[in-house]
């Protein structure tokens, strides 16, 4: 999407230079034409682009990411005042942890959001997708970290005082089932 949307920016500032240094660039075009032209035409198909992208990205993560749909890693994220309680029920020897999340890298992860107290909203920009944790309620957001590493975590969701401090940690490890799935995929 970046890629795409790149070439875009780059066509208008190019459209842009062109008319102000080159004499007599665009002179012949009427404001209609330039409106036709420049803010249908040649938008439109790059945002059909990126509207069908979206769209895809969307359903390979609802469908599990992958040939596996129900090889999903799941994990609950309860938010209270001003902290963020991890718990994973996929992996029952892993105790709970407070403000640090740990998750399996290429693979999709499922996450169970709700609050104990005020409306929060969980958000991991680098991995994309952002729920509201309300209180009472469970909201599901299926992300996916692409190799291992570390991401930055925020309620972006304002919730009193102390909202500026509530951070956490991601930390994308690497799974022991995904590198059997590539090693199996390489054989082939």
């Amino acid at each position: 999407m970046l890629a795409v949307a790149a070439v875009f920016f780059l066509l208008v500032v190019g459209l842009f230079l062109a008319t102000v240094f080159i004499p007599h660039f665009g002179r012949g075009v009427t404001p209609r034409q330039w409106i036709i032209y420049g803010g249908i035409a040649l938008p439109l198909p790059l945002l059909v682009l990126l509207t069908f992208f979206a769209f895809w990205q969307g359903e390979y993560l609802l469908r599990g990411g992958g040939p596996q749909p129900g090889d999903i890693y799941r994990v609950q994220a309860h938010g209270t005042m001003w902290s963020w309680r991890f718990s994973y029920p996929d992996a029952p020897e892993k105790a709970p942890t407070q403000d640090v999340l740990h998750i399996p890298a290429a693979r999709t992860v499922e996450i169970a959001v709700t609050s104990g107290d005020v409306i929060h909203s969980f958000w991991i920009p680098r991995l994309g997708g952002k729920m509201d944790a309300v209180p009472g309620h469970v909201n599901h957001l299926r992300l996916r970290a692409d190799r291992p590493g570390r991401y930055r975590g925020v309620c972006s969701e304002y919730c009193g005082t102390g909202h500026a401090s509530m951070r956490f940690e991601v930390e994308a490890f690497e799974d022991a089932s995904s590198l059997a799935a590539s090693e199996h995929e390489e054989r082939r």
